[in-house]
């Protein structure tokens, strides 16, 4: 009798770790997002894989939890080999730390940016996730290309030595807003409000 009892518990034990196991491997399926999107009258498969906020321990308390309540997951670029577009730099003014992220809810993915001194965050920019797809080596299958970085005000200046008539050199960081192997913008925060630095003749 005392062994049956063993065995029912041994038994539902195993079940329940095998339970437990399912969901997580669930839960780490659910941050990938794949389908198929058409691109020039073709039809292409896409994956575009996703972090949690969690998985960016570096993040301010009140960041995190802002992140959280929209419910955001961060998307990663198809040549991400690191936890990336979470970035902290002196983008209001000189010294401050401040934060920028990529979040992206229901298919829809919000460049945001959080002052130090503010709760809530700005939205620079927005756009569905698949209309930031591109192919890339020798897969077929397409990913994410949108990828922040933070901007020295040397790499700005660096962007603008072309210029017949550059601008004055910046006293704190951009945000640089790259599409992968393509472009990059620099958005600039100065007199409040955010504008785009001219890196063209």
């Amino acid at each position: 009798m005392i062994l049956a009892v063993l065995k029912t518990r041994i038994g539902i034990l195993i079940l329940l770790s095998a339970l437990v196991v399912s969901a997580q491997e669930s839960d780490s399926g659910d941050l990938n997002k794949s389908g198929q999107v058409t691109v020039d009258g073709r039809t292409a498969s896409y994956l575009i894989r996703h972090l949690p906020v969690n998985a960016f321990p570096q993040l301010p308390a009140a960041v995190q939890d802002a992140l959280t309540r929209r419910g955001c997951l961060i998307p990663q670029t198809y040549e991400a080999h690191q936890p990336e577009n979470v970035v902290n730099a002196s983008f209001e003014r000189h010294g401050s730390s401040d934060w920028a992220v990529l979040c992206s809810v229901d298919g829809t993915v919000s460049l945001l940016v959080f002052f130090a001194n503010r709760g809530e965050p700005m939205v620079l920019a927005a756009a569905p996730e698949t209309d930031r797809l591109q192919a890339h080596g020798a897969t077929e299958v397409l990913g994410f290309n949108w990828g922040i970085d933070p901007a020295s005000p040397d790499a700005v200046h660096l962007a603008q030595l072309g210029m017949s008539h550059p601008p004055p050199r910046l006293d704190h960081d951009a945000l640089a807003d790259s599409v992968i192997d393509q472009q990059t913008i620099y958005r600039v925060y100065t007199k409040g409000a955010w504008t785009v630095a001219d890196t063209r003749d």
